[in-house]
């Protein structure tokens, strides 16, 4: 699996269920070891394909990177907050396997995840990024145009020690662009 270095072409797609099983094993061993996630314990594949359904039916993406017939990362974005002033805002979340970070295939899935907000009429994405030393995420997110927009220090605790989360924004539409639609 270790092809993404040596060229191998990344496929994005929308998630379908029989990928929910690579997707939890990409996001149990960011629980068990990372600090993007603030979560202390992995929810199982049937928790996870629950959270991917609650998106997916209510027209937000969710996507995973391909290469060779694997899944190798997975993003997708959701509600920002649940009260209705929040609806034109989203958050998005990306994850990679880490045989295959720095090799682009999170910057694929970014922009993946940017361009379908854009298609659906967003106005803003934010980006939480767990723990400030997680310097590959925020330049991530800087390269796909977003900026940092505050940190919140010390939020987390993790791993034995405190963590500080990064909010990171990209507009995606000019407030004047056009007009909002109606509350749903």
């Amino acid at each position: 699996m270790d092809s993404a270095s040596q060229g191998s072409a990344v496929c994005i797609r929308p998630c379908e269920i029989e990928d929910m099983v690579a997707v939890h094993a990409i996001y149990e061993e960011q629980v068990r070891f990372g600090s993007a996630s603030f979560e202390e314990i992995p929810p199982s594949v049937d928790a996870l394909t629950e959270r991917r359904n609650a998106i997916v039916s209510i027209g937000f993406p969710y996507l995973v990177a391909v290469i060779e017939g694997a899944v190798v990362g997975y993003a997708y974005a959701g509600r920002y907050r649940p009260r209705s002033a929040y609806r034109h805002t989203a958050e998005n979340s990306v994850y990679v396997h880490e045989r295959f970070r720095g090799h682009g295939v999170g910057k694929a899935l970014l922009l993946e995840i940017i361009h379908a907000c854009e298609q659906i009429g967003l106005r803003e994405l934010v980006g939480i990024v767990g723990d400030s030393s997680n310097t590959g995420s925020v330049r991530l997110h800087e390269s796909c145009g977003f900026e940092v927009v505050g940190t919140l220090k010390n939020v987390g605790y993790k791993h034995e020690r405190w963590l500080d989360t990064v909010v990171m924004q990209k507009t995606l539409t000019p407030i004047d662009a056009r007009p909002l639609p109606p509350l749903a």
